[in-house]
């Protein structure tokens, strides 16, 4: 409880103080901030960290943009000696080579 209670300062800080300067124009609904104190909230402070810092780095002017809940579940193949499976580094996987082919043919 308490890892979950600090991680949610540097949140609210930028919320509050930040976010106001930066301006308010975040590429995804729910926005990065809200996204990761939800994450924090509903899957712990390591996972839903890492769920929220992928978040921020998937939120740049050539990034995707859009509805991007939370995820229900954490992920199958997430454990906790390889926290970077937690996260969606990219909002769109990569297609398979047969599947791109079938995809550009007439």
């Amino acid at each position: 409880m308490l890892p979950r209670r600090l991680l949610r300062l540097p949140i609210l800080f930028y919320r509050y103080t930040l976010s106001a300067f930066m301006g308010r124009q975040c590429r995804y609904l729910p926005t990065c901030s809200a996204y990761a104190e939800e994450a924090i909230s509903r899957h712990g402070a390591w996972a839903g960290g890492w769920m929220g810092l992928s978040r921020i780095c998937r939120c740049h002017p050539w990034g995707d943009a859009g509805f991007d809940p939370v995820p229900q579940c954490l992920p199958a193949d997430g454990v906790w000696y390889r926290p970077w499976r937690y996260g969606r580094w990219r909002r769109r996987p990569d297609a398979p080579a047969d599947e791109a082919s079938t995809r550009d043919a007439p």
